[in-house]
């Protein structure tokens, strides 16, 4: 049978919403492009539509693996607290 809903964590927590935002920030900010489709200010010559881009490769890299060190605590932390078939904590 299920366990009681009393027992069980929630299933959205926040650290699980920042997750999320983590990995939609890229997305929503490299689809707008209208936002970076110029050429000023450039940066040591680069113009701007293409160091913006680079900048969210780097970026998109760091907010991803940040939201796996995240999303990996707290499922370490859920799973603690789980209870297992023998009444025991894991």
């Amino acid at each position: 049978m299920s366990e009681p809903s009393a027992t069980r964590p929630p299933l959205v927590t926040p650290v699980r919403v920042v997750c999320a935002v983590l990995l939609a920030a890229p997305f929503v900010a490299l689809l707008w492009v209208d936002s970076y489709a110029t050429d000023k200010p450039a940066l040591i010559g680069i113009p701007f539509f293409y160091w913006y881009q680079l900048m969210w490769v780097i970026l998109s890299a760091l907010m991803t693996g940040l939201a796996y060190v995240l999303f990996t605590r707290e499922e370490r932390r859920r799973k603690a607290l789980r209870p297992t078939r023998g009444g025991e904590q894991a």
